[in-house]
Parts: structure tokens; sequence; C-alpha cells
């Protein structure tokens, strides 16, 4: 039936396309692609009735139009016979194909990046796409059967026992390695785990986010082809999801990015309390993608396509590995006037090293409930920004900050710090913890600072309110670094090339 659909298409929309992969085949026609279901069953998965690829047409278009309505149109029943189809049609239905919107394939996310055309503008605005997407959904009933921790870690252990099939004593010991690993981990994050599913952290997410499944559209990042055959699969914590993205963007090589997105999607969200499994889900993912490697060398034909997917298990195997070496927590804040390039230097430091940043800005409107772009209008020491809201503020942070180093994680508070006794607190919080503790003391040049602080307040879109006002009164209120301060302040003229500080062991 396929190839006679492919002819009836080609005399209505011309030249047709096929791609096909081992349960769907999709026609690429004009400027539709049309998505038929295989009636296989693969035991996961069961296509083999017209009645389960009806329904999955209806579930792959209703999962998918919560990130792209444009891109699914509809499903159309194919009317006719399997020697003369044709796609709508008020007859019987033969088969049953999901409608969607061409769209360019060199607009993919793993086309960009291959050609070295993917920038943190897309990677941006992809975080805010999730984050937004996360937070819309509605979280798992607790009486349901999805994000249980203890079939997360069966899936786990499933992962180990597909590697360890006619595995290399070498990949073997590398496999033992990162299973007791697993089992330590998530015997540490077990009750974390089973805490976020009550809170509601279990979502129906997208199932399979990596790069090949987001497109660049209209200007906006659209992720498709979500999973509809498993719940089970899209029914996850939404740290989980995030790790997914995350994990495939390390084992491309761009760690920086992968950085990046969470970093955004933390400031988005809020949802710092997912913070301590990053480690557990992205070895998770990385192993997955491996296991899914290692299937796909097995069935491999030509020699140059098994080496390929045995190269991209080994690779997948060596981010786990890289992943579980333990880092060692740091607490870092900035200081400075605004518009001295504090924000700017924590976002390039945020590409480089893996770190949780805080953001002042974004904290304290958060707060107050308001997004972080939000302008208050508030003058100052007034609304938004009064003493009261702004003491809220650090200690917030502080408490954020706290969790996020017990956990492991080396911090970045990303403030103005002005006051000496704001910087005291986080002193003596990373002296309490026995972390080492440092001050990046921001500074610029005075018709820098004014140049920063009136570009940025001309522009929409950035957390911060700060105009030359602000900037006058910040200066009216400064209190200078003292003695002890200075031995623990590494200065940074952000009008110059920025470097790593030591301390934070660069990679």
């Amino acid at each position: 039936m396929l190839d006679a659909l492919v002819d009836t298409l080609a005399r209505e929309a011309g030249p047709v396309s096929v791609i096909e992969t081992h349960i769907s085949a999709v026609l690429l026609a004009g400027e539709r692609a049309y998505k038929l279901k295989k009636p296989v069953d693969l035991g996961f998965l069961d296509f083999t009735g017209l009645r389960q690829r009806r329904h999955f047409c209806r579930e792959e278009l209703r999962l998918n139009r919560r990130l792209a309505p444009d891109l699914y149109l509809s499903v159309l029943p194919i009317t006719g016979t399997a020697a003369a189809p044709r796609l709508g049609g008020s007859g019987r239905a033969i088969d049953w194909a999901v409608e969607m919107r061409r769209f360019p394939q060199e607009a993919s996310f793993d086309r960009l990046l291959a050609g070295g055309q993917l920038e943190g503008t897309h990677i941006d605005a992809l975080a805010e796409c999730i984050a937004a997407f996360h937070q819309r959904l509605p979280p798992a009933p607790v009486d349901s059967p999805y994000g249980r921790p203890g079939d997360l870690l069966q899936a786990a252990r499933d992962n180990f026992t597909a590697l360890r099939d006619g595995a290399s004593p070498r990949s073997r010991a590398r496999l033992d390695r990162l299973a007791a690993w697993t089992e330590a981990e998530y015997r540490r994050r077990r009750a974390l785990l089973a805490r976020r599913r009550i809170d509601g952290r279990v979502r129906e997410c997208h199932g399979d986010l990596h790069l090949g499944n987001i497109v660049w559209l209209d200007g906006q990042p659209v992720p498709f082809d979500g999973i509809e055959f498993d719940p089970a699969l899209r029914w996850q914590d939404v740290h989980g999801e995030l790790a997914f993205l995350t994990m495939d963007l390390a084992r491309r090589g761009r760690p920086d990015l992968a950085r990046r997105v969470r970093d955004r999607y933390l400031q988005a969200t809020g949802d710092y309390g997912g913070v301590p499994l990053i480690d557990f889900f992205e070895v998770y993912r990385a192993l997955v993608r491996a296991k899914v490697a290692r299937l796909r060398a097995a069935g491999a034909q030509a020699p140059g396509l098994r080496f390929q997917a045995l190269r991209e298990c080994i690779g997948c195997l060596r981010l786990a590995e890289a992943l579980i070496r333990p880092r060692r927590p740091w607490l870092a804040i900035t200081h400075g006037l605004a518009g001295s390039g504090k924000t700017h230097y924590a976002d390039w430091l945020v590409e480089r090293l893996p770190l949780i940043r805080l953001r002042s800005d974004v904290e304290r409107k958060r707060l107050l409930g308001l997004a972080a772009a939000a302008r208050t209008g508030s003058g100052i020491d007034q609304g938004a920004y009064q003493a009261k809201v702004s003491a809220a503020t650090y200690r917030h942070l502080a408490r954020l900050a706290r969790r996020l180093l017990r956990a492991g994680w080396p911090v970045l508070v990303d403030a103005s710090f002005l006051a000496a006794a704001e910087r005291r607190r986080f002193a003596d919080l990373a002296a309490s913890l026995g972390v080492p503790f440092r001050i990046l003391a921001c500074t610029a040049p005075p018709d820098v600072l004014r140049s920063r602080v009136e570009r940025r307040a001309a522009q929409a879109g950035d957390a911060s309110e700060a105009n030359l006002a602000v900037l006058d009164a910040q200066r009216a209120r400064y209190q200078p670094l003292g003695a002890e301060e200075q031995a623990l302040a590494i200065v940074i003229d952000t009008s110059r090339p920025y470097a790593v500080p030591e301390f934070m062991d660069a990679e």
C-alpha cells in the first residue's frame, strides 16, 4: 500500500520523499508530511491492528499539538484499496495517517549544531519553551502508576543487562563501575524522587526530547515527535526530561550549551529542588542512549553503520563515566555596582563550569509572584526594592545556596552584595559547610558603567530594572570590601577579556 500511496501523492503534489524507521513511514509531499504507523508488534508497542493505529495517530496528534500546534494538523483516514489508496475521503478507512506541516530538515537542532549554527539565542528560547510547557502540565495523580522510584531503578538496571551482553572485559569493568554508582546514587536520592512525585513533579512530558526532535520554525523552537506509544516513557519527573536534552548536548560536544539550557530552565521554573537528581538522570539517559546505539550496531548490516553505532555507544559510556566523577562544591558571590558586568560574567562562567547560578533579580521577582522580565515600576527603596523585600531576597538566596551546596554543587550567587552584612551572611554559610568562599568583585570604568546601564534600561526582556538613578543611589550607599574580604576577593575587570578563577577548577 505504501508504494501505491506514494504514487497517488506524486500525481497530486509532485515528487514524494519517504523516510522510514522500524515503526513508521513519513511521506514528504509538497508542503505536507504524512506519517503512517507500520503494522508491527515489538513488544513495547503494538501497531498491528487498524484500531490501534488510529488510536496512536490520535494520541500523537493530541500530545504533539501541546508543543507544535502549527506543525500537527490532523489525523486523516486512508480510504480506497491497498492498490489504489487515497488520503481522506468518506469511504471505509484502510489505514490512518497523521497530517503535518512539512518543515526544512536543515532547521532541526541536530543539523544546526552540526553546521555550527546553533547559538545561545536558540538555547535560551528552547529553555523558555520547555519551562513553560512543564509548568502548565498537570501533575500525575499520586495513585497513578507513573514515576515510581522503584520503576526507574529497574529501568536503569535493564540498561546494564542489555549493555553487558557481549561486552568486552574493558567495557564490562566500566559498566560495573557505573552500575555500582547507580545503585548507590539511587539509595541517596530515593526519598527525593518519591517526594517530588508526591509534590507533582511527575508530569506527562514530551518523552523523547533530543536535538533531532526540535526544529527552529518561524523564529521559535518547536519540539515535535513526542512519544505516543508508551505513557510510562513520557510520564516522568520534569528534571528527567531536561536531563535527556542536556545529555544529548554534552554527548555531541557542547557541554557549554547543556549548562546554559539548564541555567535558563532553572531561572524560568525555580525548580532547584530537582538539582540533586541531575547526575542520576543524566547518567541514566546516557546509558539509555548507549543501549539504543548498541542495539542498532547489532542489527546493522553495513560495517560502516555498525562502527558508527558502536562509536556512539562508547561515547555515551565515556560521558556517563565523566558524569559520575565527584565535583568539589564552592560558594562564590558577585559584588559590584549596576553595569559592572556581574550578570554578563556569570553568564560566561555558567557555560564553562558545572555550577548552579542563583540570580537575585530573578529570585526577587519570583518571591513577589512576578515573571523575571516583569517591570515593577518601583522607585529606589520602594515596592519591589524596599529594604524588607531585599532582605527577604538575600535570605531566600542563602537558603537555596545551602541546599545546593549540601547536594554537592558549586554555587554562584549573582547579586550586587553592596552591603557588608549580606556578604558576611554568605561567608558564614560557606564556613559552616566547610566549602571555599570567594567574592568576584566586578569593576568597569565609570563611563562604561553608565553606558551599560542606559543600554540595558532601554531593552526589554531582562530581569534587571537598574537605571542611572539606581546606579547613583548605589554609589552613595556602597560599602567597600573590608580587609578580610579583600583577601577573599578576585577582582574582575569586565571591560577586559574574561578568565575562570583558578579556585573554581575549570574543566
